[in-house]
């Protein structure tokens, strides 16, 4: 059944492209059957050449290989990158590739970040293959063990067969994917449940998100790269802070690879400063990791919570209630709370008549956007 809750998992909180990477190689390194990676982001350079490295020895040693990228999202990656995965023996398809279709189908793009490997362990997260990752985005990731597992896989053979899916033009080979193999429950595991969202069709992400931030009895805290909520999740963060809730975001700062939509989101500060929420920006570099705590239950994936993946994208999230993740998580949040700076209420609302104009231009902007969908 989607969405439904498994017992038995064992999950891993991965921080920093420094273990969550090397954990993925080695996963795929000692893959025996399958392979399957879906991901938004990949492009030509160092972090691409290691993935196809691993991709392409894992499908010489005779395991099959599947790499299913968005359209948009992997317009960075060349023919020639493209070309020796698939002469290497990896099976690569896109999905919903740039045509001259409907604007609002170009605009539906597969944000969704997931490894399967052979039906027994999977990862999944924020990450990409672009050079971002390696030192100038800080992003995590969660190792996942367990009857989960199958649905994660699952999501990934349903958009493979999707109609949306494509191979690249000329490429007339026949793309089967492995027969499923069925994970085991472990001993002492915990429950799990794989949360995915398609757009305004199917918004069970966001409305997970909701029920929580309503019902959590002590802290709620957000970390996204992408601070442009809905008015629902703005009035629910408001409520829930107002109740004695400890509400803190965590935001990227000055480091930004969209500054426009840093603008837009801060036009919110103020009402959630008033409310009691507390507002951190991490300073070390981009955050573009998403997580979220609410007392012991855990959602990492590649939502980010703002108008446009939830209007637009695929995404996907992992949601666990577990006591030891819960505690890892926190303390993840406390140490970037400590490499961030805390926004100052009175400060802020004293803030130049320039930032304030900022707010309004982009806001505008977003506002606009937003109507447009």
């Amino acid at each position: 059944m989607q969405n439904a809750w498994r017992e038995g998992n064992r999950f891993t909180l991965l921080p920093e492209a420094t273990r969550f990477l090397p954990a993925m190689f080695e996963a795929v390194s000692t893959a025996r059957r399958y392979v399957l990676v879906e991901l938004y982001l990949m492009e030509s350079g160092e972090l691409a050449d290691q993935v196809s490295d691993a991709l392409i020895e894992a499908a010489q040693r005779g395991v099959c290989v599947c790499l299913l990228l968005d359209g948009y999202g992997s317009m960075g990656l060349s023919s020639h990158d493209r070309q020796r995965l698939k002469q290497g023996g990896v099976q690569l398809r896109f999905f919903n590739p740039i045509g001259l279709h409907s604007l609002a189908l170009n605009l539906s793009r597969d944000h969704r970040k997931i490894v399967v490997i052979d039906g027994e362990l999977a990862f999944t997260g924020g990450f990409g293959a672009v050079d971002e990752f390696l030192n100038a985005w800080y992003e995590i990731a969660l190792r996942i063990e367990g009857p989960v597992v199958a649905d994660w896989e699952l999501l990934f053979r349903r958009l493979w067969h999707s109609r949306l899916t494509r191979t690249e033009r000329g490429d007339g080979r026949q793309q089967a994917l492995p027969e499923r193999r069925e994970p085991q429950a472990l001993a002492n595991g915990v429950p799990g449940r794989a949360m995915s969202a398609r757009g305004y069709r199917y918004q069970a992400i966001r409305h997970s998100l909701h029920y929580r931030v309503s019902q959590v009895n002590e802290r709620l805290w957000l970390c996204t790269p992408y601070f442009v909520p809905t008015f629902a999740l703005r009035r629910r963060l408001v409520r829930a802070a107002r109740r004695g809730i400890d509400v803190r975001l965590l935001l990227p700062g000055a480091k930004h690879d969209h500054p426009s939509v840093r603008f837009a989101g801060q036009r919110f500060y103020h009402t959630m400063l008033k409310a009691g929420v507390r507002i951190f920006e991490f300073q070390p570099t981009f955050i573009h990791a998403k997580f979220v705590l609410a007392d012991e239950w855990v959602s990492i994936g590649s939502c980010n919570f703002d108008h446009w993946n939830l209007h637009w994208n695929l995404e996907a999230n992992q949601e666990v209630v577990d006591p030891q993740l819960a505690a890892d998580v926190c303390e993840l949040f406390e140490r970037n709370f400590a490499a961030s700076q805390e926004v100052d209420a009175a400060t802020w609302a004293a803030r130049p008549w320039g930032q304030r104009a900022r707010e309004w231009i982009y806001g505008v902007l977003d506002a606009m956007v937003t109507r447009l969908k």
